[in-house]
C-alpha cells in the first residue's frame, strides 16, 4: 500500500450556507461564500502553486507563489487571501503568472542549500515540488552573497531536528504552533533578510514547545524533520490506525518503509483530532519494538522462582490447570479477571465472555473502576446512559466552558488545543480545580474564574453554583417542564434552594470565595451555551458519583443538554476505557450497560453463548483484593493493567496478589503486577492489533495492524485458547471482525456497527442502529435515554479522610503531558527525557514551614504508608495542598493513598489523602523493600531463562 496522501486545499473550508458561482480557468465552480480562490480552484482539481498556505491554518499570503489574475481587477492577488465573489472570472495559469512564480522561486532557491539528492526530505519536500511545478530550471542569482547556509542545527529535541539553513521563513511552523496547538512557542524575529524562526530560549528542548509535531507537520522543507526520517529515509507506505494513549482517540497514518514504522502522522480526516497530535501519539510509539518487550510465554510455580519460557500450549494449560484447581478447592466464584482499557473492544469482549462462560461467574471488572465508574453510575441515574453527551467538535459552539477536575493540556492535549482555539475566539472559561492548571493562565488564555476548591469539596461547590442558579431565577424552566421528571425536580429544588447550599454557607469549607462562586454560576447560566468538561478530579472521590449527578442536575436546570456547544462531558483517561465499559466489563452488567439480573437480557446471551450464565453480580476489584486476603479468591486473569502500581493502598494490593494461587498477567512488559504472577502471557501493541477503540465521545475507531504480532498470536486468540482449555469449546472466532459482529448482534447500541461499515465510512459514534443509522454525535437531543431527565438530591457528605496535627496537608494526584498512566509505555521512549522522576509539588509557605528546599528529597507519609521523592516548590497549589504523579513505579505514590472510595462504585479516593511532608535523607521502608524484591525490571528480563521446549 502506498502512502495515503490527503488533499491539501490550501485554506480552511468556509462554514457559510450561502453559495456563490465563479469561473476558474473556464470551469464553473459553486462554493460556499467566503471560500478562498485557492480552495475553490482545488475543489475542481486546479491546484495553484503554494508554499505558505495549508488548509489546517488560516491564510497568510506571504510566499507570493499563489498569484492569480481576476478579470476586472488590477494586479495579481494572492489566491489564498482572496475570497471568491459571485460571477468572478479567474485565471490561474498565464504567461505573466508563470514568469512571476519562477521569479519568486528563484529568490527562495538562491538562499537554499541545493543538496536535494542527499537531503532527508528528498521526494517529500514541497519546495522541491513547487520548483518543478513552476518550471524552474536555473537560478540567475549567484551564491557568493550573504546566505544562511552556516546556521547551526538544533538537535536538542529527541524526536526532530531544526535546520535553519533550509528555512524559507514561510511562517507555517509559527502559525501551526499558534493556530493548531495554541502554545505559541515560536515566532519570527528580525526583518527582511534577517528574518528567522525563533524560540523564547536557546533551543527547542528548553523552550515552551510541547513537541506536538504540528510545526514538523507544517514545514514544507527539511527545516523541521523527524530524526527517524533522517536515519531511515522517507516512508513509502502507510496504514491508517488509531492512537493507543488517551481517550481522545486520534487517527494516525503509520508511515513505513518495509515493516519498519518511520513516523506516525496525524490523519487530517480523523474526526477526533483533525490532523493534530500530541507528543505521545506523534512520537512515543517506539515502546512497541522496545527490547523490554516480552514475546514468549513464561511460567513459574512460585513467585520466588525464576521465569521459565514455554510454548503457548504449555503456558495456557498451566494457567487453566491452576484456575481449575482453585475452583475445585475454593468454589466456582474463587477466580475472576480484569479487562484492559488499553486493549481493543474485541479483546475486552473475549475476556469478559471467558469469565462469564468458562469461569462460570461475573467476577469481571475493569480499570474504569478506579477512574470513571462514577461517570457510568451518575449519568445513568440522571440521563439514562453511561457516557458523555457530545462530540469533541461541539466545543466550537460553546459560549461558556467549565472545566472541573481535569487538566486537558496535560491529559487530553489534542482536545485541549481545540478548546483553546474556542477560548481565543471569545468563549468564557471557568476552572474548578485545586491547582492552577495551565488553562487558568497561559498564552492568550486566562480563565474568567478559577475556583481553587479544597480537595474533597466538589459536591459542595457544584451545589452552591446550582443554588445560585435556582434562587436567582436563572433556570431554564421550560426545558425542565418539558424534558425532566417533575417529581424528582420538586424534591431536588426544595433541597438545592436550602440555605445550607448557598455559597456563603460552603465558602469556608471549600476554601473558595462566595462572591466568586456566585459570579461563576451567573456566567454559566447566563453566558449562552455552556459545556462542562470533567476528569478524574471529579470521579476519584468518596462522592464521585454524587458529583457527577450534581453536574447533571446543573446542566438540566439550565437547559444545557441536547444541542451542540453544551453537555456533560467526561474526559476519559485511557484509549479504550469507554469501550471496556461498553463491552460489559463490570460485574453487574452485560454490554450496553444492561444488568446481569435482567432475565430477558441474560437469556439472549445464554442463547448466543450456549451456556447458562450467573444472574448474580460478581466481585468488584476491591472485593477481589479483600476476598483474596481472606482466602476465598485464589485465581485472577489480568489483561493489560498494572494494578500493583495503579490501584490505591499499594501494600494492601500486594498482600492480595501474594495470596493468589494463580495469577495470570497478559501485557507487553514485565510490569509491577507481574512480580506476583505465575503465568505471563505476552500481549500485542496497538501496532499489531486488529479491532476498535472507543473514545470519550463514544466514537468507534478502527485499529489496523501495521505489523505482524511479535508473539505469533492475536491477543484475543490467547484468551480464546484459555477459554477452550477451561472447557468452553464454543468460543471459536477466526478473526476480530467476527467478534465485532457478535458485539453488534448482542448490543443494541452497536447494532449498526461492523468492520465493513467502519472501513467504508470511517468512525461512527454509538448509538448506531436502526434508530440512528449514521451514529449519534449529540445525545439526548429530543429526549433523554431514560425518558425524562431525573434530578437527584446531592447532599454534600465530607470525606472521612481528614487532616489533623499528624497529617496536616492534603495530597492530590494527577498526570503530566509527556507520560501516560503508570508509564510502562512512555518510560520506554524518549519522553522520559522530560519527566525522569515523579516529584512532589509543594507551596512555598508549606515548604518554608518544614525547612524544605527546592529539589531536595522529602518524605511523604500518610496513615497508610510512606515514600520519598524530590520536592518542587510551586504556587500552582493553594497552601495546605501537595501534588504528585504516579508514572514511576519506584516512587510508589499509591503506597500513600488510602482505601477510601466512592459510596456507589468503589472508585478510589485518590484525590484526597491526609499527609505530612518532611525533609528526608533516605528512602522509605517500602522503597527499600521494593528494591530488594525487584532490583530492576531490566535485571529481571535479562536474567537467564530456561528455554521453551
Amino acid at each position: 500500500m502506498a502512502i495515503l496522501k490527503e488533499k491539501d486545499f490550501g485554506t480552511p473550508a468556509s462554514k457559510s450556507d450561502k453559495h456563490v458561482s465563479v469561473t476558474i480557468d473556464g470551469f464553473e465552480v459553486s462554493v460556499p461564500e467566503g471560500t478562498s480562490v485557492m480552495r475553490a480552484a482545488a475543489t475542481v482539481g486546479l491546484d495553484i502553486p503554494k508554499l505558505c498556505a495549508t488548509d489546517s491554518m488560516n491564510s497568510f499570503g506571504s510566499c507570493r507563489l499563489c498569484l492569480v489574475e481576476i478579470e476586472g481587477r488590477k494586479g495579481t492577488p494572492a489566491s489564498c487571501t482572496t475570497p471568491v465573489a459571485e460571477g468572478m472570472s479567474i485565471s490561474t495559469q498565464t504567461p505573466r503568472l508563470e514568469k512571476l512564480r519562477r521569479g519568486v522561486m528563484e529568490l527562495y532557491i538562491s538562499d537554499h542549500p541545493l543538496d536535494c539528492l542527499t537531503c532527508a526530505a528528498n521526494g517529500d519536500c514541497e519546495l522541491q515540488d513547487m520548483a518543478g511545478e513552476v518550471g524552474l530550471r536555473d537560478v540567475r542569482y549567484g551564491y557568493e552573497g550573504a546566505n544562511h547556509f552556516d546556521a547551526p542545527k538544533d538537535e536538542s529535541n529527541p524526536y526532530f531536528t531544526f535546520d535553519p539553513s533550509k528555512c524559507i521563513v514561510c511562517s507555517r511552523c509559527v502559525r501551526a504552533c499558534d493556530e493548531v496547538q495554541g502554545t505559541l512557542a515560536l515566532t519570527i524575529s528580525g526583518r527582511a533578510f534577517d528574518s528567522k524562526v525563533a524560540l523564547g530560549t536557546e533551543d527547542f528542548f528548553s523552550s515552551e514547545c510541547v513537541s506536538c509535531g504540528a510545526c514538523v507537520q507544517a514545514c514544507p522543507t527539511a527545516t523541521l524533520e523527524e530524526k527517524a526520517v533522517i536515519d531511515h529515509g522517507v516512508p513509502n507506505r502507510s496504514v491508517l490506525t488509531t492512537c493507543a494513549y488517551c481517550g481522545v482517540g486520534c487517527s494516525f497514518k503509520a508511515e513505513m518503509r518495509g515493516d519498519q514504522v518511520i513516523r506516525m502522522v496525524p490523519y487530517k480526516d480523523g474526526k477526533a483530532n483533525h490532523g493534530h497530535s500530541c507528543v505521545k501519539g506523534r512520537f512515543a510509539w517506539g515502546y512497541a519494538t522496545h527490547k523490554d518487550r516480552i514475546t514468549q510465554p513464561m511460567i513459574r510455580d512460585k513467585i520466588t522462582d525464576p521465569w521459565r519460557e514455554v510454548s503457548w500450549d504449555e503456558a495456557i494449560k498451566f494457567a487453566a490447570d491452576g484456575l481449575k484447581k482453585a475452583q475445585e478447592k475454593y468454589g466456582r466464584k474463587s477466580i475472576g479477571g480484569i479487562t484492559s482499557s488499553r486493549c481493543t473492544a474485541e479483546e475486552v469482549w473475549v475476556v469478559q465472555k471467558m469469565i462469564r462462560t468458562a469461569f462460570g461467574n461475573n467476577n469481571v471488572d475493569t480499570c474504569a473502576r478506579v477512574c470513571h465508574s462514577p461517570t457510568g453510575y451518575g449519568l445513568k441515574q440522571t440521563f439514562g446512559t453511561s457516557a458523555g453527551t457530545q462530540d469533541f467538535d461541539s466545543v466550537e459552539d460553546a459560549d461558556v466552558i467549565m472545566v472541573i477536575g481535569a487538566n486537558p493540556t496535560d491529559a487530553h492535549p489534542v482536545f485541549a488545543s481545540q478548546m483553546k482555539r474556542r477560548l481565543r475566539q471569545g468563549a468564557k472559561l471557568i476552572v474548578v480545580d485545586p491547582r492552577k492548571i495551565d488553562l487558568v493562565r497561559s498564552a492568550h488564555i486566562e480563565a474568567d474564574y478559577h475556583l481553587p476548591l479544597k480537595p474533597g469539596t466538589n459536591v459542595a461547590v457544584v451545589n452552591a453554583i446550582t443554588h445560585v442558579v435556582a434562587t436567582e431565577g436563572l433556570m431554564d424552566q421550560s426545558f425542565v417542564d418539558e424534558r425532566c421528571d417533575l417529581q424528582s425536580y420538586k424534591e431536588w429544588f426544595d433541597f438545592i434552594t436550602d440555605e445550607i447550599n448557598s455559597p456563603e454557607s460552603v465558602a469556608v469549607e471549600c476554601g473558595v470565595d462566595a462572591d466568586a462562586i456566585r459570579a461563576a454560576a451567573r456566567l454559566y447560566a447566563k453566558g449562552g451555551k455552556a459545556a462542562i468538561y470533567y476528569g478524574l478530579g471529579v470521579t476519584e472521590h468518596s462522592q464521585g458519583s454524587t458529583m457527577v449527578m450534581g453536574m447533571a442536575n446543573l446542566a438540566m436546570a439550565t437547559g444545557n443538554i441536547g444541542v451542540r456547544g453544551v453537555g456533560v462531558n467526561p474526559l476519559r483517561g485511557q484509549n479504550n476505557v469507554q469501550g471496556s465499559c461498553d463491552m460489559g466489563s463490570f460485574p453487574h452488567e452485560f454490554s450496553g450497560y444492561r444488568g446481569v439480573d435482567n432475565e430477558e437480557v441474560r437469556g439472549s446471551f445464554e442463547q448466543a453463548w450456549q451456556r447458562e450464565l450467573d444472574g448474580v453480580p460478581g466481585y468488584r476489584i476491591p472485593n477481589m483484593f479483600d476476598e483474596a486476603i481472606a482466602g476465598h479468591y485464589k485465581g485472577m486473569y489480568v489483561q493489560g493493567e498494572d494494578i500493583a502500581q495503579s490501584d490505591p493502598n499499594t501494600q494492601h494490593v500486594e498482600e492480595a496478589l501474594r495470596s493468589l494461587d494463580m495469577l495470570i498477567v497478559q501485557d507487553l512488559f514485565l510490569n509491577e503486577t507481574a512480580r506476583f504472577a505465575h503465568v505471563f502471557l505476552p500481549g500485542t501493541s496497538f501496532l499489531e492489533k486488529d479491532g476498535t477503540f472507543i473514545n470519550a465521545e463514544r466514537r468507534i475507531n478502527r485499529v489496523r495492524p501495521v505489523m505482524k504480532s511479535a508473539t505469533g498470536l492475536e491477543e484475543w486468540e490467547v484468551t480464546q485458547r484459555l477459554a477452550n482449555e477451561m472447557g468452553y469449546a464454543e468460543m471459536n472466532y477466526t478473526d476480530a471482525s467476527e467478534i465485532m459482529d457478535e458485539i453488534a448482534a448482542l448490543t443494541p447500541t452497536f447494532a449498526g456497527v461492523s468492520f465493513e461499515r467502519l472501513d467504508r465510512d470511517g468512525s461512527v459514534q454509538w448509538p448506531c442502529n436502526d434508530d440512528a443509522p449514521d451514529g449519534t454525535p449529540i445525545m439526548h437531543v429530543d429526549g433523554f435515554v431514560r425518558g425524562k431527565g431525573a434530578f437527584v438530591v446531592t447532599e454534600y457528605v465530607p470525606t472521612t479522610e481528614k487532616t489533623n496535627r499528624k497529617f496536616p496537608l492534603i495530597l492530590t494526584t494527577g498526570r503530566i503531558l509527556s507520560q501516560y498512566n503508570v508509564g510502562a509505555q512512555t518510560r520506554r521512549t524518549s519522553n522520559i527525557d522530560w519527566w525522569g522522576e515523579d516529584v512532589l509539588e509543594i507551596h512555598p509557605s508549606d515548604a518554608e514551614a518544614r525547612g524544605i528546599r527546592d529539589g531536595h528529597w522529602v518524605s511523604l507519609r500518610s496513615r497508610k504508608g510512606e515514600t520519598s521523592l524530590r520536592a518542587v516548590i510551586s504556587e500552582r497549589m493553594a497552601p495546605g495542598v501537595v501534588y504528585t504523579t504516579f508514572h514511576h513505579p519506584e516512587t510508589g505514590a499509591n503506597v500513600i493513598t488510602t482505601e477510601n472510595s466512592d459510596w456507589a462504585t468503589n472508585c478510589p479516593e485518590y484525590k484526597v489523602t491526609a499527609v505530612e511532608v518532611a525533609p528526608a535523607n533516605h528512602k522509605s521502608d517500602w522503597q527499600e523493600q521494593y528494591e530488594l524484591e525487584t532490583p530492576s525490571l531490566r535485571q529481571l528480563m535479562d536474567a537467564p531463562k530456561e528455554p521453551a521446549e
